[in-house]
């Protein structure tokens, strides 16, 4: 499953994927505890594949930050919680991505990031994810 499937509900926790389109909008299972909902067109939604984090010279697509986490985490969940405090937090993405920029990425930001990859991981969603980003780098 590619990151298109993948969505975030704003004022609802965790990641939804994207199951059929209806009238009005779509249904979307969660992650969290695998319950339906319907989602109006009226909600909310960011789509994973279209977010990207601010470095200072350019947007790095979420599905290479959640391959940096990856590497560094040799394909386990993340070392920090994100409830860890904002400087913890910090050092941890500049880890993960040395050129972020720290006035555009708050930690709030870092916090979900660090949620979403262990949610993906925890489904085993990002196996997939990094081979199909790796198959569009050769290609």
């Amino acid at each position: 499953m590619s990151l298109d499937k993948v969505i975030s509900i704003s004022g609802k926790p965790g990641l939804y994927k994207l199951i059929t389109q209806t009238r009005g909008g779509f249904v979307a299972e969660s992650l969290l505890d695998n319950k339906r909902i319907s989602v109006s067109v009226q909600n909310n939604v960011s789509v994973l594949s279209e977010i990207a984090i601010y470095t200072l010279t350019e947007e790095v697509p979420l599905k290479k930050v959640f391959a940096n986490i990856k590497t560094k985490e040799n394909g386990g969940l993340t070392s920090v919680k994100p409830k860890d405090g904002k400087d913890k937090l910090e050092e941890y993405f500049f880890d993960v991505l040395p050129d972020y920029d720290e006035d555009r990425v708050y930690a709030s930001d870092i916090k979900k990031v660090i949620q979403w990859y262990n949610l993906l991981q925890q489904h085993d969603m990002l196996d997939a994810l990094i081979d199909e980003d790796q198959q569009d780098e050769e290609e």
